[in-house]
């Protein structure tokens, strides 16, 4: 398929680049949303689900984050043009060109993964996938993020849809546990993102991007990063309340100390340095948030049903 629409777009080329047709679909992203939706299986706290059904909503979750990255890309040729950091990207470089066949691409292949959730769990779950793609996609990235510094943390629900989809798949009730982990994915997002906007804080403002760094400033931005790091930090514990085990805890409070300690040294000295140090320690908070909760779901039984 992917063959087709790099040839049917136009590819400047003599041959179809996959690494460059992947590239498109932002398949990393799709990964760490992918594997939110299957912690959110944990999170219901109730028996999982049989392997087949899992399997499919994984990879719905996956390929519906794929259609809203491929949306994004597609979008934002011409800031991603601006940008030292992504300049490089397809539709930019001219690899593949951006015709309207791309469109088509991106919708089916989000209606697939919708009715592949709804099918082989249920609507509610399936409704939830929709909603973290259409949240990314169109949300974040056609209304919000040329308008308002804000539009990271309207785009930090993506993540949160992928846990309250895993967790209907198993209770169309959701429960505490599930609503608590989507608000930490919530929460994770922004300081995260902004992070990486302060390392590439010039980029942002020579796309004409209003990314709170270049709205605010640096040091208004380190504040802002700590003061969503705090919440994020105590709340991402509070899964243990509701039944998650000791290895979801001790990862939570090693992930949680390490992207707090960045953070506080982040206010202490907003350099570049410190901005992809914390950048990187909110990659390593959400691993082991994601691992803590899975491992932990997968031996208590919350995972998967035989």
């Amino acid at each position: 398929m992917l063959d087709a629409v790099a040839r049917n777009a136009g590819y400047a080329g003599n041959r179809v680049s996959w690494r460059s047709a992947v590239e498109v679909f932002k398949p990393r992203i799709g990964l760490e949303i992918m594997f939110a939706g299957i912690a959110g299986v944990t999170m219901a706290r109730g028996s999982g689900l049989p392997l087949p059904q899992l399997l499919v909503l994984a990879t719905a979750v996956f390929l519906a984050a794929a259609s809203a990255g491929a949306l994004n890309h597609l979008a934002e040729r011409d800031i991603d043009a601006r940008m030292s950091r992504t300049r490089g990207r397809p539709f930019v470089t001219g690899k593949l060109a951006g015709g309207s066949l791309w469109i088509a691409v991106i919708g089916l292949l989000l209606a697939f993964a919708v009715v592949s959730a709804g099918l082989a769990t249920n609507w509610l779950a399936a409704t939830f996938v929709f909603l973290g793609a259409f949240t990314y996609g169109v949300v974040y990235t056609l209304w919000l993020k040329r308008r308002t510094w804000l539009n990271i943390v309207v785009g930090g629900l993506a993540g949160s849809f992928a846990v309250l989809a895993g967790a209907a798949a198993v209770n169309p009730d959701l429960g505490p546990a599930a609503w608590t982990f989507a608000v930490v994915l919530f929460l994770w997002t922004p300081p995260h993102f902004w992070s990486l906007a302060m390392y590439y804080r010039q980029d942002y403002a020579d796309a004409g991007v209003p990314m709170l760094p270049v709205v605010f400033g640096d040091r208004v931005a380190a504040r802002v990063i700590l003061g969503h790091t705090v919440p994020l930090v105590l709340l991402a514990l509070l899964p243990v309340a509701w039944g998650a085990g000791k290895f979801y805890l001790a990862c939570a409070v090693a992930g949680g100390a390490y992207f707090l300690y960045r953070s506080v040294l982040l206010v202490r000295e907003p350099t570049q340095k410190n901005a992809i140090r914390n950048f990187l320690a909110s990659l390593l908070q959400l691993t082991l948030l994601l691992v803590g909760a899975i491992v932990d779901g997968a031996v208590a039984g919350h995972l998967v049903t035989y």
